[in-house]
């Protein structure tokens, strides 16, 4: 009998035991949050009532706030003048003389004096050193009006995916910074190109490797006022690109000529390879610059260079562009942009029309609203309702405090 209420007893306590665990395990694995304001959400908040005294009013004054923002940027914006001109097919003519641009290929804008520029181009042909088909389109216009500066030159391109993944990561950083970075570090994100002949391609990737490489002249006037012909108006390839990358981002580099080569599309500047004497210094090429800093959109302006001191006499002025870049294969365009630019940037009236869009629905919202509550108003109810002033617990009966409904929202 012993034996038995021995073992009974042992048994109650194993059951005890097993409670307590099953306790403290489930106190544990409790996942409710702590009573506090902040977990349980009755930190104080404002809550805007929306009466017609209210919403109607701030209607009204977001519609006169937006409305001459917007005609601001806009008047802003459209004072810019540009002047833009598509090449892709000036290759394709079969004459030595100047013929006129079709309209579809050029667009223009001037302030007050808005002339038409009167595009004309033509193409010379030529053979390089590879007896390749080398072209020149030689394209001439008539500046109406003074321009004052700056002047920008920029070189646009459609239909051309600078944001594709794998193209965007095809680069090697520290390559860029000048570092001589071994076979066996160079990054996976530049294959296909990383070597070539057992060499190291430098810069490696598929950003360098498509560099935009048509070059544009400074523009030359034909017929100054001066009465002397041919003046240069010089555009500079300095400070053109951003100053970090100028600054820190680029470098010379510290590879050996003998160990490296150039990207496969660069073998016309560089057909003997790269030697001491033209071991291309990254620090100073700020048109490679801004082609590795790719674009976000398939339609994107490459700065090419400026003149932010001289003014762009009126006259007639020709350009000459050496077409290299091929944008057939890809079924883009190449355009030739002269511009100048505001606070805002370009000729682009996007946000001061988005601006103008926002006043007049915030008009047109604020006086339908007006005439809803004058002709079929609707009953307000009373704001007291929001706060229990008779005296009933908020956390009970118990706790003796009034409700406040708006915090409980």
């Amino acid at each position: 009998m012993n034996f038995l209420r021995n073992r009974r007893t042992s048994d109650s306590d194993d059951d005890n035991d097993d409670l307590n665990d099953n306790n403290v395990s489930n106190i544990h694995k409790s996942r409710k949050p702590p009573n506090t304001a902040f977990r349980q959400q009755r930190l104080k908040a404002w809550q805007p009532l929306l009466t017609p005294k209210s919403v109607i009013p701030f209607l009204i004054i977001l519609a006169v706030i937006f409305a001459p923002l917007g005609i601001a940027i806009i008047n802003t914006v459209y004072n810019v003048e540009v002047l833009s001109l598509d090449y892709s097919h000036c290759g394709s003519l079969h004459s030595d003389d100047f013929k006129s641009v079709p309209g579809k290929y050029t667009s223009h804008h001037f302030k007050k004096k808005n002339n038409n520029p009167e595009f004309q181009w033509k193409v010379v042909n030529s053979t390089d050193e590879f007896d390749d088909l080398k072209q020149t389109c030689h394209i001439r216009f008539e500046l109406p009006k003074d321009i004052k500066p700056p002047i920008y030159l920029y070189y646009k391109l459609t239909n051309f995916y600078q944001n594709h993944r794998k193209y965007v990561e095809s680069y090697d950083l520290e390559q860029l910074k000048g570092i001589a970075v071994t076979k066996g570090d160079l990054s996976d994100g530049c294959k296909p190109l990383r070597f070539i002949d057992d060499k190291i391609v430098y810069p490696c990737g598929l950003i360098s490797n498509s560099y935009f490489n048509d070059t544009f002249s400074s523009p030359v006037l034909l017929n100054a006022k001066s009465g002397s012909n041919n003046e240069t108006y010089k555009l500079s390839d300095e400070d053109i690109s951003w100053s970090s990358d100028r600054n820190s981002k680029y470098k010379k580099t510290k590879y050996d000529p003998e160990d490296i080569v150039p990207p496969p599309n660069w073998y016309k500047m560089y057909p003997d390879g790269y030697t001491k004497d033209n071991l291309p210094d990254l620090a100073t090429w700020e048109h490679l610059q801004n082609w590795m800093r790719t674009a976000g959109l398939a339609t994107f302006y490459k700065l090419y260079g400026k003149n932010e001191t001289e003014t762009m006499t009126s006259g007639t002025y020709e350009i000459s562009i050496e077409m290299n870049y091929p944008v057939s294969i890809f079924g883009g365009t190449k355009t030739m942009v002269i511009t100048t630019n505001s606070v805002f940037g370009g000729r682009n009236m996007s946000l001061g029309v988005i601006y103008i869009i926002v006043a007049v629905i915030c008009l047109v919202l604020g006086i339908a609203f007006l005439l809803q509550h004058l002709i079929k108003p609707r009953r307000i109810g009373d704001h007291n309702f929001l706060q229990n002033n008779s005296g009933a617990p908020r956390d009970g009966p118990r706790l003796g405090n009034t409700t406040n409904f708006r915090e409980q929202l």
